[in-house]
This record gives C-alpha cells, structure tokens and sequence, in this order.
C-alpha cells in the first residue's frame, strides 16, 4: 500500500469510522465507480469509498442524480468493491429506491448489499425518512446519512445553493442530525452547508460528520474523483480543491497517440509479434 498517511492496513469498518472520530483522526473520503480507478484509491490510502449516485452525471451524463436505477448502483458498487481491500465502501441509494415507504427501502438496501457485496448504504433526508432508516439499521445494514444539500430533492430545491444559511433550516438539520445518530446512523454527510453549523453538529453529535462543501471542522472529507483528479474541467465549486490536471496529461496522451498512429511511430517492431 502506498499509504502517504496510513501505516494501518486493516480493513476500515463503520466502527473504526466512529473510533476515528473520538480520537480525532480525520476520515478521508472519494468517490469511485469502477474497478480500476477504486483499486488507485484504496491503495493511496483513503478510508472510505462512496459509490455516489453522482455516477449519474460522472459516468452517464445525466444532469442530476435521478436518473440512476437500482440495478445500475448495484453495477457500479460491485465494480467496487473488486478492486478494494481496506477501504470502507459505501453506496448510495439512489432516487425511487426509499422515498416509496419503508418496505421498498429494506428491500433495495437488502438487494443493495447482497448483490454488490459493499459494507454500508447512504441514504438522504432527515426525520422524514427516520422509519426507512431504522428499518434498515434494523435489517443488519450500516446506515451514511446525508443531509444538506440533497441531490436528489434538486426539482424540489431548484438550486445546488448552499442549505440552511436561515436559522429555521439549520435548526431543523441539527435537529435531524441528532435523531439519524441516535438511530444508529454511523455517520452523517454535511453538503454545502455553513461552516459554522457543521462544526456545531459535528460537536453535539457522537458519530463522525463527513463534509463537502461544509468547511474544515468536519470529521472527515469527501470529493468526486473526478473533480479533484482535473478531469472534469467544467465544475469549479468553491469547495472543490484540484490535486491533478488530469484532464490535460489524458488529452496530450491520446493526442500524441493519434499522431503516433497516424505516422506509422506506432506500433513499432518491438510492438510487434
């Protein structure tokens, strides 16, 4: 393992997530979608892994999160989970999956988890989802919850705008972190939420708070692969740190092997068989 900051290899449970947190060992978080780039990852020494629902704009295009199925996150999460030996590795559940009642959330999460082999779901909302929560935290299966900017609530919002800058709202988030960790929830995601209210949730409740977007005194921290690889060269929230340009290496990389081909250069004899 390359592991810049990591010395222990062992396998990144929910509860060294938790343990994480007491002692005050940030938790490092990325997105993947596929195998390879998953393998990359996990060597380098991330934490844990979320197969994001943001495959839906990432992978397929789409410009929001709706459009992905059950089946396809379950592709997705599988693809995953191959390519990883230590990492926590969380799903998504993704839009229609739980938003239907309590029954279909246990069913998809079930499905989720059998079929994907991956170690915990991600779920969003708050208290109105509380019954589906622990319905599933019930079933046996390690519950993310995600509140903030929600994704897949985009139609209802109308904005990816920050959440709960008015005192109403952020009431009502710290109120729906409290009730999703005292269910069980192991951990809670914070997207595009002020600074200052997640380092307020982030004390007063006993899990770990995962940000984005959500200032330097959360737990931990998660980004799209993607975007903090410089793949994706037209996103450029103020959250978002660019570690590569990706984007460049791969295009003069293909570019010159277009030229190489193109020339006759490749393949050369020592190419060939």
């Amino acid at each position: 393992m390359a592991g810049y900051l990591v010395s222990d290899e062992r396998k990144v449970t929910t509860h060294r997530f938790i343990e994480m947190k007491q002692k005050g060992e940030k938790i490092s978080m990325l997105t993947s979608y596929d195998y390879t780039t998953a393998g990359i990852v996990d060597r380098a020494g991330i934490d844990g892994i979320l197969v994001g629902d943001s495959a839906s704009n990432v992978m397929a295009g789409n410009s929001t999160t709706l459009p992905m199925t059950v089946d396809q996150m379950i592709y997705h999460a599988r693809s995953v989970v191959r390519g990883v030996k230590r990492a926590l590795v969380v799903c998504d559940m993704p839009f229609g999956s739980y938003q239907t009642g309590v029954h279909d959330g246990v069913v998809n999460a079930i499905r989720i988890m059998k079929e994907s082999g991956c170690d915990a779901v991600k779920i969003e909302g708050g208290v109105e989802i509380l019954d589906t929560v622990k319905a599933i935290l019930d079933a046996g299966i390690p519950v993310m919850a995600h509140l903030g900017l929600t994704p897949q609530s985009i139609n209802k919002f109308g904005t990816y705008a920050v959440r709960a800058k008015e005192e109403r709202e952020a009431a009502k988030l710290l109120s729906d972190a409290k009730a999703l960790s005292e269910a069980g929830c192991f951990a809670v995601t914070l997207e595009k939420v002020p600074a200052a209210l997640a380092e307020q949730v982030t004390k007063e409740i006993s899990v770990p708070t995962i940000g984005i977007g959500a200032g330097g005194k959360c737990d931990g921290q998660i980004l799209v692969v993607a975007d903090m690889l410089g793949m994706n060269q037209g996103f450029s929230p103020r959250f978002l740190r660019r570690y590569a340009d990706l984007n460049t290496v791969m295009t003069d990389a293909i570019g010159q092997y277009v030229t190489d081909v193109k020339s006759g250069d490749f393949p050369n004899e020592g190419e060939s068989y």
